[in-house]
């Protein structure tokens, strides 16, 4: 039975303050709080909220029929603990129902696996821990930080006890093979490889507001008959895509909330199809596409789906290697403060602000920028982790700040 997963990735990072090098020795608070707190209302009211009571509703409408996943970083995790508890409770009242799947990632959506293991396994296991506290399920199923993937990732994933794992189903390594089957990654015994369908993702991600887009406008009917070609008795669609898609990139004015209300009653109305999660879809069968062999890692970010979006350039590979060879002194100084700040400054974000890329996906890089240029970012990122360096050398020597 061709089944279709539908899969949210919830993410806000934490902002920085704008951070001069005056400021280097004398403030140590580096987080924006007032534009994170705007941004993070901004977001539950146009999205959060309203998408999540919808899901809701197609939950309880078709009896379990319709069912959806998500992967929450530990970082808005904190921001909505912290300031927004009605979000948290709709995302619990969703989980309550049985019919979604919440997956674990790195707690502070970090690129750790590329620099430090022990910092990447921590990070999981944190995040699992978390998923398991605030909505009661035990992660069987992995999603890394943008959906960053290779062999050794899927290897190490395995070795922690997870059974499923996601990635983008990229041509450069498929080969012409289909996205739409379950795999098994290249070294793994037991673990099954999902792929993202991008084009379909990404005609509802970015391409459902565009009036100059051939297919405009998408209906949920026109979008199902697309899925109902797919017809291979053991096809998996992966539909995976930001849930500020919903309301926040695309807002409602678009039409994107009554496309989502339509959607699932369009795809059940062909008897062969079912909506599966991904530990569901991962079960469902054995590994039809064969394996996947990902020696260099990918990603769904750009054009070229691989890791250039963040560590492309000069000052993002400066800037990550020295957050990286900051590992020891933080462990060494047993200051919870100090490891959470190093944690926040992990965040994918920031790098991905400094990146230089500006060809067909420039737009998307400066719709989630907030500085003026990369090297901004990266001046104000340095600065930051000078002051923190400096922290940590005062801590080293006993002095307080």
């Amino acid at each position: 039975m061709p089944s279709v997963c539908l899969y949210f990735q919830v993410h806000q990072p934490c902002r920085l303050r704008r951070y001069s090098f005056f400021d280097v020795g004398r403030l140590h608070d580096y987080e924006d709080h007032a534009e994170n707190r705007r941004i993070l209302d901004r977001v539950a009211e146009k999205c959060y909220l309203p998408a999540g009571e919808l899901l809701l509703q197609l939950i309880g409408e078709y009896g379990g029929a319709f069912r959806v996943a998500f992967s929450i970083s530990g970082i808005v995790l904190d921001q909505i603990e912290r300031h927004r508890p009605d979000v948290l409770e709709g995302f619990q009242r969703l989980g309550a129902t049985g019919c979604v799947e919440f997956l674990n990632e790195t707690d502070s959506h970090s690129l750790a696996f590329l620099f430090s293991p022990r910092e990447f396994r921590e990070q999981v296991r944190c995040h699992r821990e978390r998923v398991r506290s605030l909505f009661g399920q035990e992660g069987r199923t992995f999603r890394h930080t943008e959906l960053i993937f290779n062999n050794a990732l899927a290897a190490a994933v395995e070795k922690m006890g997870y059974r499923a794992i996601l990635a983008e189903g990229t041509e450069k390594i498929l080969g012409g093979r289909s996205p739409n089957l379950v795999y098994r990654p290249a070294g793994c015994r037991k673990m099954k490889l999902l792929l993202r369908n991008y084009p379909l993702s990404d005609d509802v991600a970015f391409r459902f507001s565009d009036r100059n887009w051939a297919e405009y406008p998408l209906t949920a009917s026109k979008y199902a008959h697309w899925l109902h070609r797919i017809r291979r008795e053991e096809a998996v669609v992966n539909l995976f895509m930001d849930y500020e898609t919903l309301g926040e990139h695309q807002w409602r004015e678009t039409g994107i909330f009554g496309f989502l209300r339509a959607l699932p009653g369009e795809i059940l109305r062909h008897p062969d199809f079912c909506f599966r999660t991904p530990a569901e879809a991962a079960e469902a069968g054995e590994a039809a596409g064969g394996e996947f062999d990902c020696p260099d890692f990918i990603s769904w970010a750009d054009e070229e789906r691989d890791t250039t979006a963040w560590l492309g350039n000069a000052m993002q590979q400066d800037a990550a290697r020295a957050l990286y060879d900051l590992e020891s002194a933080v462990r060494g100084r047993k200051d919870e403060k100090l490891f959470r700040t190093w944690r926040m400054l992990q965040t994918s974000d920031h790098f991905y602000y400094m990146c230089t890329k500006w060809f067909s996906d420039g737009d998307v890089h400066r719709y989630f920028n907030p500085y003026e240029s990369p090297y901004e970012a990266y001046i104000n990122y340095m600065n930051i982790l000078d002051d923190f360096s400096q922290s940590l050398k005062k801590r080293n020597k006993g002095e307080t700040r």
